[in-house]
């Protein structure tokens, strides 16, 4: 997500800042290269050597006449975008203020003049953040272009942002943002049908695919909405809850049961739409649900109902509306999965079709198909790779 990206990490004087060589490493896992700016009061709460340390890198703590702000975050820097994290109120402030007091500062107001994105997570206490003045400033820095990642508000306390949903709005500043102003719905993860209060029929989707796939849209510029199903079953170490919609940072989330819910949901956020993906795993069949728990012990015949296809629904409903559909198979035949595919793509009328075999489900890595009307193309690798070519044949589509 971040390869070869060069990250210019601002770090000031709030208790967060103990956060920064895991938000360091967590930078670098997704390919980036990080080096540290810090604010006395930073010193104080971290010292530069664990920055350091964690960079691999020296760690600017003054500005000499080496002018570090410059070969950071000048028009030639060496930094792709700055990162403040964590800002307090003051920095924030000085920031909206033109302020250069600071080594974090003073990179900001270059950054700002440059042209080189700026992406800041602010943390501090809750009535800080609820301030005329720091509202008024965050306000003011956001129309100058700056990206702020929202804190968590949780007892009493304007928390800094989750590390993935800082690495994500920095990938967002830096990367093509191809999709800006398109609305996207995206389905994700498994149905279930109740058989009685205890037991459901569902699928082994673990829903990685479908939010991978709604990560790689937000960071090309995306508004997402992801409408989110259960998780079938999976080995502990495989094992993925479902998203909580409030701790979600790329998408508005919609959770839902039954493959009934799910349409319902997804035809409701496909009214003002640009395009859907279908990467949900939804039931084919219902069955009526009975009041009880069935008792143990005694043969039982299931009545299975088919359920309506979503993808068919929704064409009727909206029929211009670009859709993706994904089409998961068992036979390992790449020539089967590509007949499956452009039968779905022909019927429906879809953007073009992933195929991919039931194996991967639950995988972090995948091989799929990419079946478009006229050509056919592989991949294979993590989905999250996967999730990013979708997104950018996405962008063609309805660029």
């Amino acid at each position: 997500m971040l390869e070869g990206v060069n990250v210019a990490l601002g770090v000031t004087g709030s208790i967060a800042a103990v956060k920064t060589v895991e938000l360091t490493h967590e930078l670098q896992r997704h390919g980036a290269n990080v080096r540290g700016v810090m604010t006395g009061s930073a010193q104080g709460i971290i010292h530069p050597w664990a920055l350091e340390f964690a960079t691999e890198r020296d760690v600017v703590t003054e500005i000499t006449g080496a002018v570090e702000h410059v070969d950071l975050c000048g028009y030639e820097g060496w930094a792709d975008v700055f990162l403040i994290a964590p800002a307090t109120a003051n920095t924030v402030g000085k920031i909206a203020s033109a302020v250069d007091d600071t080594p974090v500062t003073t990179c900001a107001t270059t950054a700002l003049g440059s042209g080189t994105p700026v992406v800041a997570a602010p943390a501090m206490h809750e009535p800080m953040y609820d301030h005329p003045g720091v509202l008024e400033a965050i306000e003011r820095v956001e129309s100058w272009g700056v990206d702020f990642v929202d804190p968590r508000l949780e007892e009493g306390k304007a928390k800094i942002a989750s590390e993935e949903a800082i690495v994500l709005e920095v990938a967002r500043a830096v990367g093509d943002r191809s999709l800006e102003g398109k609305r996207v719905v995206v389905t994700s993860g498994a149905t279930s049908e109740a058989i009685d209060p205890v037991r459901v029929l569902t699928n082994r989707s673990s829903g990685k695919m479908g939010r991978a796939v709604a990560k790689s849209c937000y960071v090309r510029g995306a508004d997402v909405t992801l409408v989110h199903g259960d998780v079938g079953p999976h080995p502990l170490s495989q094992g993925s809850s479902p998203p909580d919609g409030a701790s979600v940072p790329y998408a508005d989330v919609h959770e839902v049961e039954s493959a009934a819910e799910m349409l319902e949901a997804t035809l409701e956020a496909c009214e003002d739409a640009d395009a859907l993906l279908c990467v949900a795993a939804i039931s084919d069949y219902t069955v009526e649900r009975r009041p009880e728990k069935i008792r143990s012990g005694q043969d039982l015949s299931l009545d299975l109902e088919s359920t309506p296809k979503l993808i068919d629904r929704v064409r009727d409903h909206r029929p211009k509306l670009p859709i993706v559909g994904f089409k998961t198979e068992t036979s390992g035949d790449d020539g089967a999965m590509i007949d499956a595919a452009r039968e779905t793509l022909e019927r429906a009328d879809l953007a073009f079709v992933v195929a991919n075999d039931a194996s991967v489900m639950g995988s972090d890595h995948t091989r799929a198909l990419l079946v478009h009307a006229s050509d056919v193309a592989q991949f294979e690798g993590s989905k999250a790779g996967l999730a990013g070519e979708v997104a950018a044949s996405l962008a063609v589509v309805v660029g």
